[in-house]
């Protein structure tokens, strides 16, 4: 059931959603050679309590760490881990949630780790603007699967595959909430959209084909075929006077 959420609600979301949004910021000083996942999780677990907030991912149905942190050919889900350690030319996709006043915040970025490949760099770029077009969609739509549409029809036309068994979701007193929000599909598909929805939009895409596995660790997931992703999103809200990006800093 998709739950409505009042002006004080927004207010409330947004507060953790910009704890989010600086939490990325800051980790983007951290994604450099040499760093491991695991000391990149530490100092996002210790900024975000820093503002008071909660890490919303650690203890989620299990995951043992505060951000999920995904190198290369891992969509989503990576666990922070010792062992991995960051080289020049991956890029890393570092997703986190905030939870503070009863509300979530979730958002994620990917980046490189110092001089990337034109290939990864592009993928970057085309990911991103991904996320912009879809907020931009968002803006206008009178459906929901209007921006799904747009992404599929603008990602495919440059070449990547928009991932399927993954998508964005509502977000509020519960981290993920009703609807999903695949990233493909027809442009007349989805609820319509109102005053009070509160969405977390994220684009994902890989330079290989869409289906995907989950790793043996039961979180990780790549691609059946080990290609590159990316993987960006922003939390946003629909109100009387328009959208509204509650995650941006």
């Amino acid at each position: 059931m998709i739950k409505l959420k009042k002006e004080k609600d927004i207010a409330a979301i947004e507060k953790a959603a910009k704890i989010v949004g600086e939490t990325l910021e800051m980790s983007r000083e951290l994604v450099v050679p040499g760093v491991s996942t695991y000391e990149i999780d530490r100092k996002i677990e210790e900024f975000i309590r820093s503002k008071g907030a909660i890490p919303s991912f650690k203890g989620y149905q299990g995951f043992p760490a505060s951000a999920c942190i995904s190198v290369n050919e891992v969509l989503t889900h990576g666990i922070p881990s010792k062992k991995t350690i960051l080289r020049e030319g991956d890029i890393v996709s570092v997703d986190v949630g905030a939870y503070i006043g009863g509300f979530h915040g979730d958002a994620a970025r990917t980046f490189g780790v110092g001089e990337i490949s034109e290939e990864a760099q592009r993928l970057l770029n085309v990911t991103s603007r991904s996320l912009d077009l879809a907020l931009e969609v968002l803006a206008k739509a009178e459906r929901l699967g209007e921006m799904g549409h747009a992404v599929q029809k603008y990602a495919e036309s440059e070449g990547y595959s928009v991932i399927r068994d993954f998508g964005g979701h509502g977000i509020g007193r519960e981290m993920h909430e009703d609807p999903f929000i695949p990233n493909f599909g027809p442009s007349e598909s989805g609820p319509k959209l109102r005053p009070g929805l509160v969405l977390a939009v994220e684009p994902m895409l890989s330079i290989g084909d869409y289906p995907v596995m989950t790793l043996e660790d039961g979180w990780g997931v790549v691609n059946v075929d080990w290609s590159l992703n990316a993987h960006f999103e922003d939390d946003v809200a629909i109100t009387e006077e328009g959208i509204k990006i509650l995650s941006r800093i």
